[in-house]
């Protein structure tokens, strides 16, 4: 080869030379991460089996005393300032019981500045007594248990993350705040305002609810509405001197079918009336009647207008002499898609498919139910994740409570690298 060719070519290897040593140094700590969770796998299972064999339903207050200091001492362990915080601000609904759960809070010092907060809850659907027929199980690539899916696997897999991150002495985020609370299944009415006032001081929200059968990221999630109605009337003798009385369920009939046209389902906004109550015996005027309704939306603010528009609407009256009074409940606000948001998924779905080799969707329309991911964006200008947690299915089933054992490693390994990246400021 001519002289002049081989110096042309120098330059040619040594930047290629240079790119695969780039390239091999940057797939290193990735193959340290994914080698990690794959010993981390069965340290998870221990402690799903330990959670789900802790009954926490959302009125178990013992329950939840019980597992979270579970929780918590497990988060001290992992090097965190803990605190088992008792209710203090509570948002009462008509459902509201008068004890609430705790909630665990354990922040992570680092030496970084980027903060990012982990969510998930310890209470379930489930009343006490009910896991004997659903213990912890392992059968084949599905582990069994009552709550398992919703959501003990997702505060297993935040503890087990944080111990991952820990094996790998990662501490380049500023704070690291993990907050697990107990009351998410009766629409989070202690934990809601913390959630949302911790959220608003981060750059990044995980939330932990499971990630579905195909394993996808969600950034939005419906907003549950409750309305309540109620007419005071007058009783008196149904046959003798009915003119005496003022009808409640005539009152009641007559609001309903003026509120009946408020849905806009193509706007994603619904209220559909759902119950009704009235009258005593079938010989007596009605004195009072109660109606409630179920409302959903994919915007905040179809909420705010839902609620004005039914305390106009209730001032017209068939009997003036009856009283109407409505209220409206947000039993948990709509997540919306944010551009912090998709930028954030969007960088998990990259690392899910081209490291992994997984797929991964990133759904932006709200389906199904809301989680407490709602109440972390209300005031934040951060990124908020929901459904990093493990796949499964059942939720809420008394006997078919599952999730998928081969989505434990993925899962541990996005959450972590999700941290790394985003502390080290890569996702820009």
């Amino acid at each position: 080869m001519p002289n002049a060719s081989r110096s042309l070519l120098r330059p040619l290897i040594t930047s290629l030379s240079l790119a695969v040593a780039a390239a091999l140094a940057q797939a290193a700590p990735v193959a340290e991460v994914h080698a990690l969770a794959q010993q981390e796998q069965q340290p998870l299972l221990d402690t799903l089996r330990d959670l789900v064999h802790i009954e926490s339903g959302s009125k178990d207050i013992e329950g939840l005393n019980q597992i979270a200091e579970r929780v918590a001492a497990q988060l001290k362990a992992l090097g965190g300032n803990v605190q088992v915080l008792q209710p203090s601000d509570v948002y009462r609904l008509d459902d509201t019981p008068d004890k609430l759960g705790p909630a665990v809070q354990a922040v992570f010092k680092g030496q970084g500045s980027k903060k990012i907060m982990l969510i998930a809850h310890m209470d379930t659907v489930y009343l006490k007594g009910m896991l004997k027929e659903q213990p912890f199980r392992i059968d084949g690539d599905k582990a069994y248990g009552l709550g398992i899916a919703d959501d003990k696997q997702g505060v297993a897999l935040i503890l087990h993350t944080v111990a991952l991150l820990n094996k790998l002495g990662f501490k380049d985020y500023g704070e690291l705040t993990v907050l697990i609370n107990g009351d998410e299944e009766i629409s989070s009415p202690a934990w809601r305002g913390t959630i949302t006032r911790l959220a608003a001081e981060q750059d990044a929200v995980f939330s932990f609810e499971g990630g579905g059968a195909d394993g996808g990221l969600r950034l939005a999630t419906s907003g549950i509405g409750a309305a309540y109605l109620k007419v005071e009337g007058k009783a008196s003798h149904a046959g003798a001197r009915p003119e005496d009385g003022v009808n409640a369920l005539y009152e009641l009939a007559h609001q309903l079918l003026q509120l009946k046209g408020l849905s806009r389902p193509d706007e994603g906004l619904k209220l559909n009336w759902t119950v009704a109550k009235a009258g005593t015996n079938r010989n007596v005027i009605p004195a009072e009647a109660t109606a409630q309704g179920d409302a959903r939306a994919l915007k905040v603010s179809d909420f705010e207008g839902l609620e004005k528009e039914l305390q106009a609407r209730v001032q017209n009256r068939l009997l003036p002499a009856a009283k109407v009074a409505v209220k409206f409940e947000v039993r948990r606000p709509p997540l919306e898609a944010s551009e912090a948001s998709r930028r954030v998924a969007g960088y998990g779905k990259a690392i899910y498919q081209q490291e992994l080799g997984l797929p991964m969707s990133v759904t932006e329309k709200a389906a199904g139910g809301g989680t407490d991911a709602a109440f972390a964006a209300l005031k934040t200008r951060g990124a908020v994740v929901e459904g990093m947690g493990l796949s499964g299915h059942g939720a809420h089933s008394n006997n078919a409570e599952y999730v998928l054992l081969k989505t434990i490693v993925p899962r541990l390994y996005l959450a972590t690298r999700m941290i790394m990246d985003l502390s080290a400021d890569k996702l820009k």
